[in-house]
């Protein structure tokens, strides 16, 4: 039997690399429901080409244009709105969900997945950056796997895979350090978001790819691996690493490190969690270890202040890291549309700490009430 994925986001990068796996494996994978947030057009494309069971596009304004041009595909049935991504995650032929939703919209399907028991395939680091603690007990409670997407994770995974109880002393966490590694300060108060979207290694959506220039998307990850690894965020370092090879490593208690390695390819570690703990050929690049040196270098919390504000946020805790979360996907907006300064966003992302009111024990209620308020608070402060 081919095993039914529903895959939240599949017009994005992750999204198209999954349907690539798919596609590589017919004879393994099948693709039950395909959603989207805006790109109805997009959508029905993959849709003709996947006859998935199901299509969802969140924007219930493009209900009937998704509609229009699946008119002569009757098997895919199509939906709309965001109560309607919570509704198909539960379908019972789904068996697993891959999470690739950008933001904080991808913590409520997640978690009905889990509580479905949908085997998730995580995307969207934002679910465990917001809401962490929430999610990790609900999927021990329904006894849900929870398999890492992002590179850097799947890495750890893999280096933790036969390593059973052996005691972690260190996570290391690499970075390529985005396109202003090198740059001052100085140089920094200039730059652009089309500067900050040419990422040196990676081919990534539009706001991961800002992210990742303010080193904001290595904090997330800190937060994510302390979720996933149960590993304290003094245990986890970053190391800038250029070259994007060594995906993340993983110290043990006798010295010992074992790494993931490769070229860069987002489809290795979402074919990996779909196939875990088997290993499937993958069509592409194979690294040559020949070719170049491999470099590290320690991060400069200075010029990247949002790395420093995500470590913070570890430390306060509760609902924290929520409130980081949404100041940043609203400066992350308004500076590729020219409304905040690239040095303005971590100031405004700042601010936002200070005057959202601290919940050291949040609910779902609260995480959705503190994200609300905080974008309204980051707005209020990018229009000042």
């Amino acid at each position: 039997m081919k095993k039914q994925i529903c895959i939240l986001g599949s017009t994005g990068s992750i999204g198209t690399q999954a349907l690539d796996v798919i596609e590589q494996h017919a004879d393994l994978y099948e693709a039950y429901c395909l959603t989207a947030n805006n790109r109805y057009e997009e959508l029905a494309v993959q849709a003709r080409k996947f006859k998935p069971a199901a299509v969802v596009i969140a924007n219930e304004s493009l209900y009937e244009p998704l509609c229009r041009l699946l008119d002569d595909c009757p098997e895919v049935k199509v939906y709309a709105g965001k109560a309607a991504l919570d509704e198909i995650v539960q379908a019972e032929p789904i068996d697993m969900v891959l999470t690739a939703l950008v933001g904080f919209a991808g913590l409520s399907p997640t978690i009905q997945a889990i509580k479905a028991h949908k085997k998730v395939c995580l995307a969207n680091k934002e679910t465990l950056v917001v809401a962490g603690e929430l999610i990790c007990k609900l999927a021990q409670q329904y006894h849900v796997p929870i398999l890492p997407v992002d590179s850097e994770h799947s890495a750890i995974f893999q280096s933790l895979v036969g390593e059973d109880d052996n005691e972690i002393e260190k996570i290391l966490l690499t970075a390529s350090g985005g396109p202003f590694r090198t740059f001052t300060l100085e140089q920094m108060k200039s730059v652009t978001a089309a500067d900050a979207l040419k990422h040196p290694t990676w081919e990534m959506g539009a706001k991961i790819t800002i992210d990742s220039a303010t080193m904001m998307n290595k904090g997330f990850e800190v937060i994510e691996a302390k979720w996933l690894f149960g590993v304290p965020a003094e245990k986890i370092q970053v190391l800038i690493h250029p070259q994007s090879i060594v995906h993340s490593a993983v110290q043990f208690i006798d010295g010992g490190v074992k790494a993931q390695l490769g070229v860069p390819d987002m489809r290795l570690p979402i074919q990996y969690a779909f196939s875990f703990p088997k290993r499937l050929h993958l069509d592409g690049a194979r690294l040559d270890m020949f070719k170049q040196p491999l470099e590290f270098f320690e991060p400069d919390f200075k010029k990247f202040k949002c790395l420093a504000l995500a470590y913070e946020s570890i430390r306060q805790g509760g609902n924290m890291p929520c409130v980081v979360n949404a100041a940043n996907e609203v400066v992350n907006e308004a500076f590729r549309q020219g409304r905040c300064t690239y040095l303005g966003m971590a100031d405004v992302i700042e601010k936002t700490m200070e005057r959202v009111a601290f919940d050291a024990a949040p609910t779902f209620e609260t995480y959705v009430e503190t994200d609300a308020m905080a974008r309204r608070m980051a707005n209020e402060l990018i229009t000042k």
